[in-house]
């Protein structure tokens, strides 16, 4: 059966004679008769009111989601109490009575109803808040700001209704504020705002709540408010955030996320919004909120038992009050960085986190259909007769309804389908939020031991290397305040921990590694709740400390990448290299664009997690080297991409910009030298830069402090090192090194491209010539790319004079090694000892300047492989000695980066090397022609 075919006999016959009672002169007529059958409310509003059949069977009208004003036609000022509660009590029969109708009788969608029944309800309470600010005002005169307008309080919405997604019959939970502690003015006699304001708050609460001829518009429940029943019924702004400041507690936490202002918005929402938002959201990851979510849901649980509420699908287990509890949860965990998930609406909460990857597309479809299903299940049980009611009926009348418009043939099926549901939101709620924590094993009462006496003789295999950083970690928790609750957690945790290091064998060094990370978060409880609430986190964390002192090191700078660590799929998965660019922008989406603070730390923020991703690939063999340093490069380039825009952004908006240049075509472009140029970025290296632009600097910029265009983007270059190297609480982006730009550090930060063309044509040493063969333009338009490549390509395929280039070459490279070797007889020093490194990058430079003159191919690529393949190629030198170079060159630099993420610095031992040492040497004689 569906909802367009014929009622069961039982509800046609009751539709039928509801429907003749009322209208015994009109012939039947199915959609009034099925909706009478459907539902007891709908019978008395149409008793109540028999015209509103014409709007019901007006096709045009219930298409409509109107929300008129119900005192549009009215002066406010001259409604008394009587004609008000008539007004809006009316006013909700029609609108609730046209929502039954279009769910029982049109399968309207649950998403569009329960969004239509919150709009209504957003317009009586805001009506009935102009109404009662009108008449306390008349007698009293009213609150003004500094510009002499009205100060109207201010309503918060909570729970259903701040998320607009109200029920049918539910209760509304309401806050109530002012802005500012103002006398009135204007009234027969001035009141202080407090005293005014609550006037008003209880006009409107009677307005809504007072149970009159006409029923009742809300049950109005102020219970939500700071202090509770026993607080005032309402606050200033500064008295409530004096309060959630100093006194709210989780619970308000997670009611306030609901929490949204009814009415028009105004110049003083978002500064409620912002007083709210520290309290509400987090700056780190916040896992505290799922300890509190589970006592939460452990306490109704208590309570569905102690009223034996059964088949109630609210509450019960897999109800929709697991479902917000999973999103919510979720939002308050994370919503401190991702400013995408600080909205009140469940579904765009969920959306959000799909795109973001912290729910996946199957949890959340499955989430979504199932909250929908039971939101259209819970709305049916409430049109039936207006209650609020969430438990499935037990009369055969409201089976026989429900049964109908689940398409059912028997409450048995029915409950069958919504037992399904449930369970399939169960499953999903207890993967989140779960219960607590079992007892640890009695077999594993020797981690317990071993954390609370520091006697690791407990423990079966026992190693010595661990009893000093124990030790040492629980002197420093005597001079740490971590509040009750941080050591409870912590308590908890270390038996955990202890186990998982005794399960890896982990070395001592490993273990005060782990210590050393345990020592950076010990003061900051989420951290802990964290890895005591995602044991797989745990795991990962030991796991990536065995692997790599860099990755320890890391975490424990930046204890916000805990929260990577608890999906190993994402973890060890680096982004596509050709997807950093886009996926910073998106990140950047969720970015106030007004907060340049927010914008830095975001920046570092994105850094620092896809680099413990491509360390975490590396260190556990997912990367080869050279794929390492490609996603490293990848990522610099993406956040030099995204940091152009942004200080772009900040000039624009102070100076303009200058003619002839928009957001794609700047008329300014990023040189990038070195290992950036290279495609050879390592995990700490900084950045070679240099600015250029292709402005002569005559021309001003169009805004209203304006200034020439030179002058323009030698500030945009001075705002990007600004943005790079400003130590934040996250540390610095990278640092910057522009000394390879024209005339070096006393030279302009930002240049234009014809100028930079000028001083390397007549100016430049052999070594700025060397460095351009390692160069590349990863920022600017098409026109300033290809005249780069011009450029480029003109500078290094100039003819040289042989022996002075020669010299030039070995010179300097004397000169770096003279300052910057530290190997000795015994260590090799893999990037500037002899037969290392700097040597096959500056024979790589060389072959490219003595030969591009006749053989411009080599200068296609900035990278050292790719040139020594092409010198091959070319016959610049044998494919042998291409071989041993390329072998030598990646043997150096695989040791390299394993030394990095060891952070062990880059000495080996010579004997270690000696073949590919001395087949570098001996390949830089015969390039250079000098005898052995």
């Amino acid at each position: 059966m569906t909802p367009g075919e014929q009622l069961p006999t039982v509800l046609q016959a009751l539709g039928s004679e509801r429907f003749f009672q009322l209208y015994p002169e009109l012939p039947a007529n199915k959609l009034i008769i099925d909706l009478l059958g459907l539902s007891d409310f709908a019978w008395r509003c149409l008793q109540s009111q028999p015209q509103l059949i014409e709007m019901l069977l007006c096709d045009t009208q219930m298409s409509l989601r109107d929300c008129p004003n119900p005192f549009q036609d009215s002066n406010l000022a001259e409604v008394d109490e009587a004609q008000c509660h008539k007004i809006l009590r009316r006013y909700r029969e029609r609108y609730w009575l046209k929502v039954a109708c279009l769910d029982l009788c049109f399968c309207n969608d649950i998403a569009d109803s329960i969004g239509y029944i919150s709009a209504l309800a957003d317009q009586l309470i805001d009506s009935a808040n102009n109404w009662a600010f009108a008449l306390v005002a008349q007698v009293n005169g009213q609150p003004l700001d500094e510009q002499q307008q009205p100060l109207a309080m201010l309503v918060l919405g909570m729970g259903k209704l701040g998320g607009k997604e109200l029920n049918y019959s539910s209760d509304i939970d309401l806050i109530f504020s002012y802005p500012r502690s103002v006398k009135t003015q204007g009234g027969r006699r001035s009141l202080e705002a407090q005293v005014f304001y609550t006037k008003v708050a209880q006009k409107l609460i009677a307005a809504l709540n007072q149970t009159t001829v006409d029923g009742q518009v809300f049950r109005v429940d102020m219970r939500l408010r700071p202090f509770g029943e026993s607080g005032p019924l309402v606050m200033s702004f500064n008295a409530m955030e004096d309060y959630y400041q100093d006194q709210g507690r989780e619970w308000e936490r997670y009611a306030m996320l609901k929490g949204r202002l009814i009415g028009p918005k105004t110049r003083y929402c978002d500064e409620f919004y912002q007083l709210l938002k520290p309290f509400v959201y987090r700056r780190y990851i916040d896992f505290s909120v799922i300890e509190s979510l589970r006592k939460m849901k452990q306490m109704i649980a208590q309570e569905v038992r102690r009223k034996r509420l059964t088949n109630n699908i609210k509450l019960g287990a897999g109800g929709i009050r697991e479902v917000e509890f999973v999103v919510q949860a979720l939002q308050m965990v994370r919503g401190g960085r991702e400013a995408n998930l600080q909205t009140q609406s469940l579904q765009k909460a969920l959306a959000e986190l799909e795109n973001t990857q912290v729910i996946g597309a199957d949890e959340a479809k499955l989430l979504r259909h199932n909250y929908l299903f039971l939101r259209r299940v819970e709305q049916y049980l409430q049109i039936f007769a207006d209650q609020q009611t969430q438990t499935l009926p037990d009369d055969a009348l409201n089976q026989q309804r429900l049964n109908y418009l689940l398409e059912q043939s028997d409450f048995s099926a029915s409950l069958a389908q919504i037992n399904d549901i449930m369970a399939g939101i169960h499953s999903e709620f207890e993967q989140v939020v779960g219960y607590e924590s079992e007892p640890v094993d009695p077999c594993e009462s020797a981690f317990i031991s071993a954390w609370e006496d520091t006697d690791i003789s407990v423990l079966t295999d026992p190693n010595d290397a661990w009893q000093m950083p124990l030790e040492d970690f629980k002197a420093r928790l005597t001079k740490t305040n971590i509040g009750h609750r941080g050591r409870d957690i912590l308590d908890k945790l270390m038996p955990l921990m202890l186990k998982q290091l005794s399960d890896s064998q982990v070395s001592g060094e490993v273990f005060s590694m782990i210590c050393q990370v345990l020592s950076k978060v010990i003061s900051r409880t989420a951290y802990l709740e964290l890895l005591f609430e995602n044991q797989g986190a745990l795991k990962q964390l030991v796991s990536l400390c065995c692997h790599s002192k860099w990755i320890g090191e890391h975490i424990s700078r930046y204890p916000i990448l805990l929260d990577e660590l608890i999906d190993p799929a994402v973890l060890y998965k680096p982004t596509p290299l050709t997807a950093y660019k886009d996926e910073i922008r998106q990140y950047f989406l969720r970015i106030d664009s007004t907060d340049l603070e927010q914008q830095m730390e975001a920046l570092r923020q994105f850094k620092q997690t896809h680099q413990l991703r491509i360390a975490a690939a590396d260190a556990t063999g997912v990367l080869d080297v050279m794929k390492v340093s490609d996603h490293l490069t990848a990522l610099a380039e993406a956040i030099v991409d995204q940091a152009v825009n942004l200080a772009w952004q900040q000039m624009a908006q102070r100076f303009g910009i200058p003619p002839n240049t928009d957001e794609e075509h700047k008329g300014f472009a990023v040189i990038a030298y070195g290992k950036t140029g290279g495609f050879e970025v390592g995990y700490d290296s900084d950045l070679d830069l240099v600015f250029v632009h292709n402005s002569d600097g005559s021309e001003q910029t169009n805004g209203s402090k304006a200034i020439d265009s030179r002058q323009f983007y030698l500030k945009l270059a001075q705002r990007l090192m600004h943005l790079f190297n400003t130590r934040t609480a996250s540390g610095i982006l990278y640092e910057l090194d522009t000394r390879l730009r024209p005339e070096g550090a006393s030279g302009l930060m930002a240049i234009n491209l014809e100028s930079f063309n000028h001083y390397q044509q007549t100016q430049a040493w052999t070594w700025e010539h060397q460095a351009l063969v390692r160069s590349r333009m990863i920022f600017g338009q098409p026109e300033l790319q290809q005249r780069f490549a011009q450029i480029r390509l003109g500078i290094l395929c100039q003819q040289r004079d042989p022996q002075k280039l020669k010299d030039d070459v070995i010179t300097m490279r004397e000169k770096m090694r003279t300052h910057l070797a530290k190997g000795n007889d015994i260590e090799f020093d893999l990037k500037q000892d002899t037969g290392g490194i700097a040597d096959i990058e500056f024979l790589t430079q060389y072959l490219v300047l003595d030969n591009a003159y006749s053989l411009e191919q080599l200068t296609t690529y900035s990278d050292n492989v790719r040139i020594l393949t092409d010198a091959a190629r070319l016959g610049c030198i044998r494919d042998e000695i291409m071989q041993g170079l390329i072998t030598a060159y990646i043997d150096y630099r695989s040791r390299y980066h394993v030394l990095s993420l060891d952070q062990q610095g880059r000495c080996v031992t010579k004997a270690e090397f000696a073949k590919d040492i001395a087949f570098v040497t001996q390949a830089w004689q015969q390039i250079f022609e000098l005898s052995a």
